[in-house]
């Protein structure tokens, strides 16, 4: 019996099949998954409808109006999956727009495909969670063995950041930005990454969706570290856009920044992803909260002091 043919439609996902050591067989992949590098030369099955190089309330305001107006921020390339016959398609059903949604898929596999295709949807809103779909997208795949392997590694690596921080007492207040335009703080996952790093998220719970906020009532939470990384930017591309945040009333006199304690990181590579990596996204937060009592490398890469 041949190995299944495989469509990720979601770089989490993409990330999860390569950890498991089956990307020789994925045929397709979004728009957005990019990582590892050599995904990249996959056939892209789906494409962003939000125009580029827009400004982050610019995008905030045309994804709101096509969902408002019961419209996809994605469409699929319908033609191009018909003719890759994926056996399995894995997608998401986590965020309208964070990938394409589960009824398109669904529609386009019923309609399109000449064969039964298996869908694997992840939704996960919890680091547990986020090992649960690996072990899942694994079963699927006929891939458990391994998937048990790679999760006891991740467990060890988040058990050896809990253990140097079990007897710290004072957590520092942590805000974790998701958008600057308007302001969103971090939800989801992102709270209980936070706190196992050794700091106190502030202003969204875990496991809930990320809510936005009004500045001033961040100015008045007045957060001892300000992380930003918002959803889907690499740190170049949020620092093209941090003026949004620097030109607020009051930004000069937060603590966080008096104290040097603001950061940027990359959030379209780690924190937005729940999939292998969102360990790596402990770590970062453990380098950022804790920079005496860890050095994992990601500094330069995952996330940047910036000074004002």
């Amino acid at each position: 019996m041949s190995a299944p043919k495989i469509i990720s439609l979601q770089p989490a996902a993409t990330e999860i099949v390569c950890a498991l050591g089956l990307e020789a067989q994925l045929v397709g992949r979004s728009h957005e998954c990019d990582y590892p590098e050599t995904v990249k030369q996959l056939p892209v099955c789906s494409y962003d409808k939000i125009g580029a190089g827009l400004s982050s309330a610019e995008i905030d305001r045309q994804v709101k109006q096509r969902l408002t107006d019961a419209l996809s921020v994605y469409e699929l390339n319908r033609e191009l999956i018909k003719q890759l016959a994926p056996d399995v398609v894995i997608t998401q059903a986590q965020c309208e727009v964070c990938a394409v949604s589960l009824p398109e898929v669904e529609q386009a596999l019923s309609e399109d495909l000449d064969k039964p295709a298996q869908i694997i949807s992840l939704q996960p809103n919890s680091l547990d969670e986020i090992f649960d779909n690996i072990r899942e997208v694994a079963t699927a795949l006929n891939a458990l063995p391994v998937a048990e392997v790679l999760l006891e590694d991740l467990q060890e690596r988040v058990d050896i950041i809990r253990h140097k921080l079990k007897f710290i007492e004072n957590k520092p207040t942590v805000a974790c930005i998701e958008w600057l335009d308007p302001l969103m703080i971090s939800g989801n996952w992102v709270p209980e990454l936070v706190s196992i790093a050794g700091g106190t998220p502030v202003m969204a719970e875990a496991g809930k969706h990320s809510p936005y906020v009004e500045w001033e009532d961040l100015r008045l939470q007045d957060p001892e570290v300000i992380v930003v990384m918002p959803c889907g930017f690499s740190i170049e591309r949020t620092l093209k856009e941090i003026a949004v945040l620097l030109q607020q009333h009051g930004f000069a006199d937060l603590q966080a920044v008096k104290n040097k304690r603001l950061y940027i990181a990359d959030g379209n590579h780690y924190f937005n992803r729940p999939g292998p990596r969102v360990v790596d996204s402990i770590e970062i937060l453990a380098e950022i909260i804790y920079p005496k009592q860890f050095i994992f490398g990601n500094e330069g890469n995952g996330w940047i002091k910036f000074d004002v």
